[in-house]
């Protein structure tokens, strides 16, 4: 897969990861697809080294859920250096 299948995976990783982290509405869809494409790369490294397969060689599912936990990552990663709080964390 290109550099451009890894800018338009991450930008779907992106988009995910600011459906799933709620509290960060701050940020905006421009930088969650940022964001989503560095942890994109940073999850399919991650894997890679762990494993020694790829997953960001082809567009399958297990590429896209590789780019979004670690979009998810660092999104949360983000929110803490930035010291922002999640909304609705008090009791159910």
């Amino acid at each position: 897969m290109g550099i451009v299948g890894w800018i338009v995976l991450g930008a779907i990783a992106g988009w995910l990861a600011g459906l799933l982290v709620k509290g960060d509405e701050g940020m905006g869809v421009i930088m969650h697809i940022i964001l989503g494409i560095v942890g994109g790369l940073i999850g399919g490294w991650i894997v890679a080294a762990i494993t020694g397969v790829n997953p960001m060689n082809k567009l399958d599912i297990g590429s896209i859920i590789t780019a979004v936990v670690g979009a998810v990552v660092l999104v949360v990663v983000v929110n803490m250096v930035q010291g922002r709080t999640r909304t609705g964390s008090g009791p159910v």
